[in-house]
């Protein structure tokens, strides 16, 4: 057999023009596993009232973040691709769960170059069922319609792999380099509360509560909180962190449903109410910057920051095309080339 990889990441708009962000939008806030109610319901919410509003407002967000090349989660999706490819014999593809990459697309190149297995990457280090899951689903649907001969086999989280810990708390050391900070905080994609629920394998362990996550249990395969925190508490260990000096929140809420807490924006506001002057904050739910971190981090979260009183605000890339990560993926590929399995 012939051996590929496809890395997977969230996608994006085509422009930062509102035509395209409303494409976009409606083909990712379609997504049952993203917005998870009946479809009747899920249409009427994304294209009876969202889809009016938020295009415009998005654009102007994108806007602020546009590269010249383009969208900079796609660029540096690109540039990890092209890194990768040097690094290894096999062909390495990309494709991206929303937009005009489509995983489809990237099979289908894969499949052109001869080969027939493929080893299916999405670039997400926690299991959720906006991100990971969507991804392993379709790319199972697409195989049975479209590729009936290839075989896929899909790379699980890797939140806790203590190679990516090292990677991760190296990445985050160096950009804190020189730093003068009072308390750097974890910051994570939110999901709404019952997709936890929906995912805990035992039906009874997710209380979303001070102890289920550190409490040993099957459910933490596929609890995105967990591993959230597990990657907060295994950094930290790692760079020998004090207990006051860091902390963890979510953010990118949507709706009124509850969703993972503390907030981020208002984690941001009470440190600086708390008197924080110098905060740091690092986004590892993300591998490649986006508008989630280069325009709700980077600029709400600063602007935010600095209402609150606060002085310096520091924003810690994600790991992008960092070498130590290109490195490291590399060698997960290759063993797995070689041997039939992740290093």
């Amino acid at each position: 057999m012939s051996k590929g990889i496809l890395l997977v990441n969230l996608g994006s708009p085509d422009s930062p023009e509102p035509n395209d962000v409303k494409k976009y939008l409606d083909e990712f806030l379609m997504d049952e596993r993203v917005i998870d109610i009946p479809f009747v319901a899920r249409n009427l919410l994304v294209r009876g009232i969202i889809l009016n509003t938020r295009p415009k407002q998005s654009a102007a967000a994108y806007k602020k973040i546009w590269w010249e090349e383009g969208s900079p989660l796609i660029v540096i999706s690109e540039r990890l691709q092209k890194k990768m490819q040097e690094k290894t014999d096999i062909p390495v593809g990309l494709a991206m769960r929303y937009g005009s990459m489509s995983i489809k697309k990237g099979m289908q190149e894969l499949v052109d170059k001869g080969v027939d297995e493929i080893l299916l990457f999405p670039l997400y280090p926690q299991f959720a069922m906006a991100t990971t899951e969507t991804i392993l689903v379709l790319a199972e649907e697409l195989q049975k319609k479209h590729f009936p001969n290839v075989t896929i086999t899909s790379v699980p989280a890797f939140y806790n792999k203590p190679d990516y810990i090292e990677v991760l708390a190296n990445s985050i050391a160096k950009h804190l380099e020189g730093v003068d900070y009072d308390h750097l905080l974890f910051s994570y994609h939110g999901v709404p509360e019952r997709h936890i629920r929906k995912r805990d394998v035992t039906k009874s362990h997710c209380k979303i509560d001070k102890s289920c996550c550190v409490t040993p249990s099957k459910a933490h395969e596929f609890c995105y909180r967990h591993q959230c925190l597990e990657v907060t508490r295994l950094v930290a260990e790692k760079l020998k962190f004090q207990e006051d000096t860091y902390s963890s929140s979510f953010q990118s809420r949507l709706g009124f449903d509850p969703w993972l807490q503390p907030y981020t924006d208002r984690t941001i506001e009470r440190l600086g109410k708390q008197g924080v002057k110098n905060l740091a904050i690092v986004t590892p739910a993300f591998v490649s910057d986006c508008l989630e971190t280069l325009e709700e981090i980077a600029m709400e979260g600063q602007e935010i920051f600095h209402e609150m009183g606060g002085k310096d605000f520091t924003t810690i890339p994600c790991l992008n095309d960092d070498q130590e990560w290109v490195d490291l993926l590399a060698k997960w590929v290759n063993h797995w080339a070689k041997n039939g399995s992740l290093a």
